[in-house]
């Protein structure tokens, strides 16, 4: 047996006791720690089976950003419990667990039964991608090939935030009060949001020709507001920046389709001489709304009854 094969098997059944661990754990503190893990452990999965882009996206958002959404809701479900939060009794129900195996049964004889010389669109992509204005394919079906699903997914982002922080009447999101933070925290932050902002910056560039793109860079980006508020910082100051900065990737592509259509030409069919930089513009705005769309739902969500927004009048 090869190093690789091995390495391949201890992950899968590592995995599938790390998931067993975070259903059984005695302390939500303990599960959610567990979870994380699991979280990093998808990503490596992920990459040993060639698709860094999805292996970015778990280990930003399975391990990183909802992480710090599962500690943060403990500490709020739970302050200054510490050691003394309460062990918690799972009794195992066997309906679920047999509903369970069935599932299981059921993709893996989807799995099995899917033919390996399926036809699939490959070809057509790799025919179609000089044309593209990038050279990764994935940038290629997402930004171009199959611009209407990303603009419309865009869409869902932007009306799920706007649902969310429409249930917290009585103030917007510069009438949160930001986190307080020791000065070891606020130094960490002002060393770490300039990397993460560059990283985020780098992986956008990156997209084009490599795994990276708008969704790990907007990750990031929105990672950086958390740390920001957590230490005390407001992200955006004003409640109008953040109507802009979360619009921002679905107007620019709106924007690019209105005028590619008054140009002649259908929504979304770029000149393939303008399309590498049309895509990048998008993905650029796309990369900000995404961030303050992570950082708007974590920071609305800490407002409390009786909170009143300290920005004035002009902020609304």
């Amino acid at each position: 047996m090869s190093a690789a094969v091995f390495f391949d098997l201890l992950l899968a059944v590592t995995l599938v006791a790390v998931a067993w661990r975070v259903l059984h754990a005695p302390g939500t503190f303990e599960a959610v720690v567990v979870f994380i893990t699991l979280g990093l452990l998808m990503a490596i999965a992920w990459a040993r089976l060639s698709a860094p882009d999805i292996a970015l996206a778990e280990a930003a958002v399975g391990a990183g950003l909802t992480g710090v959404l599962l500690l943060d809701t403990l500490r709020a479900l739970h302050p200054g419990a510490g050691d003394k939060e309460p062990v918690v009794r799972h009794h195992p129900s066997w309906a679920a667990s047999v509903a369970a195996a069935v599932l299981a049964g059921v993709l893996v004889l989807a799995l099995l039964g899917i033919p390996r010389d399926a036809p699939g669109l490959t070809e057509r992509v790799v025919e179609e991608l000089p044309r593209s204005g990038v050279s990764q394919p994935v940038t290629a079906v997402l930004l171009n090939f199959r611009s209407y699903d990303t603009w419309l997914e865009l869409g869902v982002l932007l009306i799920a935030v706007v649902a969310v922080l429409s249930l917290r009447a009585g103030t917007g999101l510069t009438g949160v009060p930001p986190g307080g933070a020791g000065a070891p925290l606020l130094w960490l932050v002002r060393l770490l949001v300039p990397m993460v902002v560059l990283v985020g910056g780098y992986l956008l560039w990156l997209g084009k020709s490599a795994a990276g793109g708008a969704f790990q860079a907007g990750v990031l980006l929105g990672a950086a507001g958390v740390l920001l508020w957590l230490a005390g910082q407001r992200p955006v100051p004003r409640e109008w920046q953040w109507r802009l900065l979360l619009a921002l990737g679905f107007a620019a592509f709106l924007g690019i389709g209105g005028v590619l259509m008054a140009g002649g030409r259908l929504l979304f069919e770029y000149p393939p001489e303008l399309a590498g930089t049309l895509i990048l513009l998008i993905e650029t705005g796309a990369a900000v709304s995404i961030g303050a769309t992570m950082a708007a739902l974590f920071i609305g969500l800490h407002f409390r009854t009786g909170e009143i927004s300290t920005g004035g009048a002009d902020d609304t």
